[in-house]
């Protein structure tokens, strides 16, 4: 490889680096996915709309996409570690804002989430293409299973949360973990500043490829729209599926609450399952066949036979798992150096998630402009027809 920043195994240790990615997934989803857990409530108390809590519910997308390039520099400003600190501390700071009064602040500690999330965005895939080269697939799908377990939990949880202490302290209980993620990555951040100049990693700004060729090739673009189809349907569906199983089945609040969380945990089933057939087929492209399928019978099925609800949300959570780990693991392979990792990456997140922030948006205004789901559940399908076409095509002749 005759990058400026090739990639090496790191001298640190890839078990304690494995279990801290974990651990850091497992922060990186629920501060956002708890608010569907109390949207009717903070609907009440704040007098919000639909729509407007659709946009709560968005934000932190928004800011996943905006401030990805911001990103990407400082992590190759100040280093992997250190960047995993402070998306943990602005995390922790956002929750107990976003919990801590009205309108304004439920804002702002919205968008220091969102940002302090994007940090972990870009920065995770760069820790996976540093440490474990050599396993991109099966560590990206390991880490896409913590994301979802840490949406699983909220959901799981968040009803029981919500009767008990109300949406203040429903929203507030998470900055628990990254208290204790922290706890992990200082020293994880000690041990990899002890060690001298020579033995870590290169991570310099010297580019491998400049920016400018890096946006010309049509695999950039196909694989930014995959994401964005992905993201857009994620995003909007894990918002609104709660408030649609309450209005179709009748189910209660911390019910459908509940209920919904079958869709994260078998998203769990989705990110390992991706790992072995990208393995076993030699590259992505039947991954994002296979996934494609899956993940639009949520929607169609929802349309078609909403009693089946069970099904259609554990084959729709399988497949949104294994799309993620999909589109990752082809980040992870095309890149050929640190640097183009995190550009590549930035790229990827910056069209996908400014698109896919409008998702709870979309979806919320056409439910409540229509009265139906129909409209919104075709959305979410449309877009699932974009993850399939051109995941597949970004990921042609890659191989593992």
């Amino acid at each position: 490889m005759t990058t400026s920043e090739p990639f090496r195994r790191t001298p640190v240790g890839r078990q304690p680096a494995f279990v801290g990615l974990m651990l850091f997934a497992l922060v990186l989803r629920g501060p956002f996915v708890v608010v569907s857990t109390v949207s009717t409530d903070l609907r009440e108390d704040l007098q919000l709309s639909a729509t407007a809590i659709g946009l709560l519910t968005s934000l932190p997308v928004l800011c996943f996409g905006l401030a990805a390039p911001g990103a990407s520099r400082l992590i190759g400003r100040i280093g992997v570690e250190r960047s995993i600190l402070l998306s943990l501390a602005g995390v922790f700071t956002g929750v107990l804002v976003r919990s801590a009064g009205g309108v304004a602040l439920a804002v702002v500690g919205t968008v220091l989430i969102g940002v302090a999330i994007t940090i972990g965005n870009v920065v995770s895939p760069v820790l996976i293409g540093r440490d474990f080269r050599r396993q991109p697939a099966a560590v990206t799908g390991s880490y896409t299973a913590a994301l979802n377990i840490g949406s699983m939990i909220t959901l799981s949880g968040g009803g029981a949360l919500l009767e008990a202490w109300g949406w203040r302290g429903t929203l507030a209980v998470w900055a628990v973990l990254p208290v204790i993620a922290v706890a992990l990555w200082i020293p994880l951040a000690r041990r990899r500043a002890a060690l001298p100049a020579p033995a870590r990693p290169a991570t310099s700004d010297r580019p491998a490829v400049p920016i400018g060729t890096l946006l010309r090739r049509p695999t950039t673009w196909m694989l930014t729209l995959a994401f964005t189809g992905q993201a857009f349907a994620y995003f909007g569906l894990t918002a609104w599926l709660p408030t649609l199983l309450a209005d179709e089945q009748g189910m209660s609040r911390a019910g459908a609450s509940a209920a919904s969380s079958v869709f994260q945990i078998c998203a769990v089933l989705g990110a390992v399952a991706t790992p072995v057939l990208i393995n076993r087929t030699g590259g992505p492209f039947t991954a994002f066949l296979v996934n494609g399928v899956l993940w639009i019978s949520l929607p169609l099925g929802l349309l078609a036979d909403p009693d089946l609800w069970l099904l259609w949300s554990a084959l729709g959570g399988i497949a949104q798992g294994g799309g993620f780990t999909a589109v990752f693991t082809v980040v992870v392979l095309r890149a050929t150096s640190l640097r183009e990792n995190r550009q590549l990456s930035a790229v990827v997140q910056t069209g996908g998630y400014v698109i896919a922030s409008v998702g709870p948006v979309v979806i919320g205004g056409l439910h409540e402009s229509t009265g139906s789901w129909t409209p919104p559940l075709l959305a979410a399908a449309a877009s699932l027809a974009v993850l399939t076409v051109l995941g597949a095509a970004s990921s042609r002749g890659l191989r593992r």
